[in-house]
């Protein structure tokens, strides 16, 4: 810690200065204790400029460490960020979704490696748990550590009230089968409805439908939220999450009705059966009007606009 409270002094360091504390830190780090780390962790989560070195290093700790680093951090280049998310997991590639801001590049990349992963998982795909970020610890008082305290009281409000969310979800064996959101996907989701961003979530929404763009987009404007409630359910979204999303994407779902919201009551009277039902007719007819030479992952080529009435195929 006198090491890291030094270097803190030296903002903005040298490069000299830059060299020789990543020469210290790794050693010193290495042989302190868990506790010891996380203040020394949280410290440097604050600093503006770190060597690029210590930056991977300490981003690649376990998750309980290097939490609190990777969603406030102002110091990692993207670069570092791609890193460490291709090589530990989607522990830290949640982390690394919650930070404040998050720059097209990751996104695609991250988005990029659930697909890989989704290539070479087994064909039943199981959702993973929901991992729930650590406290930040006390003593990281500026902005970006309180934005990260945020968002971890945020994930703990999740888990009081998730026991009463108990009745409405389904064992993982139920959901054998089924189209599920990978942990990364839901992160994307909550992140994106969280800033209001409805474009990046459409674009999210139609990747955990592997349908097109104007599908989910179809799904967003139904002001009610009945539609998109409908999928959430059906994509095995975790209920609190998916309440999370309604509230922010329809604020008059945020209002209070019989002691929780009106986005809980939508979603409290859905049956998983039909959602699925609902949902898979809308895929197949998505899929009878968006040629399947012309969508894609990033359903980026040219899409083909809804026909009225019959459609004909035009022979090439």
């Amino acid at each position: 810690m006198a090491t890291v409270s030094s270097f803190e002094g030296l903002q903005p360091p040298t490069r000299s200065e830059l060299r020789q504390f990543a020469e210290l830190f790794t050693p010193l780090f290495q042989a302190s204790s868990d506790e010891a780390r996380r203040q020394a962790v949280a410290a440097l989560s604050q600093c503006p400029q770190i060597p690029a070195a210590v930056a991977l290093f300490v981003g690649s700790q376990p998750i309980d460490i290097a939490a609190p680093f990777l969603t406030s951090s102002p110091a990692i280049d993207d670069e570092t960020l791609i890193t460490i998310a291709r090589t530990q997991g989607s522990a830290h590639m949640k982390a690394i979704v919650s930070r404040n801001a998050v720059s097209p590049r990751v996104i695609d990349a991250l988005v990029g490696l659930r697909q890989t992963d989704q290539r070479l998982a087994a064909p039943a795909e199981i959702e993973a748990p929901l991992v729930v970020l650590p406290e930040v610890p006390a003593a990281t008082s500026l902005e970006e550590a309180e934005a990260a305290a945020r968002r971890v009281n945020e994930e703990e409000m999740r888990d009081k009230i998730r026991e009463l969310a108990r009745h409405v979800s389904r064992p993982e064996g139920d959901r054998l089968g089924l189209r599920n959101l990978s942990p990364i996907q839901a992160a994307l989701l909550v992140r994106f409805a969280r800033n209001r961003e409805a474009a990046l979530f459409a674009k999210a929404l139609a990747d955990g439908l592997s349908a097109s763009r104007w599908l989910a987009e179809r799904i967003m404007l139904d002001i009610s939220g009945q539609q998109l409630a409908t999928t959430l359910i059906s994509l095995g979204m975790d209920f609190l999450d998916a309440v999370f999303v309604l509230e922010k994407l329809y604020p008059h779902l945020a209002e209070p009705q019989h002691g929780v919201t009106r986005a809980w009551m939508v979603l409290d009277g859905l049956d998983p059966e039909e959602c699925n039902a609902r949902v898979e007719a809308w895929r197949r007819a998505d899929n009878y009007t968006y040629l399947p030479e012309e969508t894609g992952p990033a359903h980026s080529a040219r899409e083909v606009p809804p026909a009225r009435g019959r459609r004909f195929i035009r022979s090439r």
